[in-house]
């Protein structure tokens, strides 16, 4: 009798397990929401193709995708409500795209315990604000950054530089702040220019990307750039106004050139000024995410991705890349070839101390090295750049 009973526990538990495998089997559905158009050659359509690859290199994902989450384009509709339809349609993995979607996307994972949430952007996970579902993912965009702002310098004949700015927050002031270190590596380093001689100028629209009667339009921002003799401008927005507005100024006779962002092939808008593009790589890091979830051991935490320097342009390898541009002039390409590597190495590392911010407060003390929590953090623009640090 007692045989028996252990036969039955035993079969009992096999049938437990067969289930779990067959449940770890089963093709993953996943939400994706998008801050802008899916399609807007920028950093929703970067995600998206992100979304696209993994399912294609998972077999039976299934991406389900909502675009346009923002107050402008869904006025009244909340994260959790467009959660709540995710979860309706099946999907068990919910990516939200846009440091903006933090509060509503905690919420979201709160009501729903049993489906596992990533956050692109945000840092929940790491200020223990986060339930125990949510997770943040990012890149190290500031690299790339750092490869605009040296290209930007290397090729500036004013030495006169505008980045075009989104809204004001820690990750928008960080990544302005690797453009100006790279430009500023450039121009002193190896163009030999003297600091002073270097104008960088930050202009801020007010969202990531233009929003009618609500932003400044980012234009006007680039045409006012190109008005005041920066000969270059660098796009920290989603969407490449910045290298359009340079492309018809090209036309019309001026010597100018813009870095959009975001997207991989971005530089397609106007190949003629275009110096390069910082991007987003997002297949390989959302489909280690999707595998994890996928087979019951994805582990939410924070997650701040580093570039693959030895396979920068790597479509399955690097979370970011930088695409040269055609405007790009030989010797800047050899010179940039050498500073990626150089970052590569740890050779130049521009997180070095002294640096300091706008009002003279110490960022990092000299003989020492900014943490990634500083760098993360940030509380202003640096010494030697010209914009608003906060919103008025």
């Amino acid at each position: 009798m007692r045989r028996l009973t252990i036969l039955a526990a035993v079969a009992a538990l096999l049938a437990v397990l067969a289930g779990s495998a067959l449940a770890a089997d089963k093709p993953l559905t996943f939400g994706m929401l998008l801050v802008g158009p899916y399609n807007d050659k920028g950093y929703s359509q970067a995600q998206y193709e992100g979304g696209k690859y993994v399912e294609a290199k998972l077999p039976g994902a299934k991406m389900l995708y909502l675009d346009k989450v923002n107050p402008a384009d869904r006025p009244g509709v909340t994260i959790p409500q467009l959660v709540d339809d995710l979860a309706a349609k099946g999907a068990t993995l919910i990516l939200a795209g846009s440091d903006d979607m933090k509060d509503g996307i905690r919420e979201a994972a709160e009501a729903h315990p049993d489906l596992m949430f990533v956050h692109i952007s945000g840092d929940d996970a790491l200020t223990g604000k986060a339930p125990k579902n949510l997770g943040n993912v990012f890149s190290k965009m500031e690299y790339a950054k750092m490869m605009a702002g040296f290209s930007a310098a290397m090729t500036t004949k004013t030495g006169k530089i505008g980045f075009l700015g989104p809204l004001i927050n820690d990750e928008t002031r960080r990544l302005a702040n690797a453009a100006y270190l790279g430009a500023r590596y450039a121009w002193e380093k190896v163009r030999g220019k003297k600091a002073e001689d270097l104008s960088f100028k930050v202009s801020w629209i007010g969202f990531w990307f233009n929003i009618p009667g609500v932003t400044s339009d980012p234009n006007q921002v680039a045409g006012s750039f190109f008005d005041q003799g920066y000969d270059v401008v660098i796009s920290g927005i989603d969407t490449p106004e910045a290298l359009t507005v340079a492309g018809a100024r090209k036309k019309a006779g001026a010597d100018v050139y813009a870095l959009p962002y975001d997207y991989k092939l971005a530089c397609q808008a106007a190949p003629e000024v275009c110096l390069g593009a910082p991007y987003f790589n997002w297949g390989p890091p959302l489909l280690t995410v999707a595998k994890a979830v996928a087979a019951g051991t994805y582990k939410p935490g924070f997650e701040w991705l580093a570039p693959d320097f030895a396979a920068l342009n790597d479509p399955d390898k690097s979370p970011i890349g930088f695409t040269e541009g055609d405007a790009l002039a030989p010797e800047a390409r050899k010179a940039l070839a050498q500073f990626i590597a150089d970052l590569g190495s740890g050779k130049v590392n521009l997180y070095a101390g002294p640096l300091e911010y706008q009002d003279g407060a110490v960022f990092v003390q000299a003989g020492s090295t900014a943490t990634d929590k500083a760098i993360w953090f940030c509380p202003q623009l640096l010494r030697g750049m010209d914009g608003a640090s906060a919103s008025k």
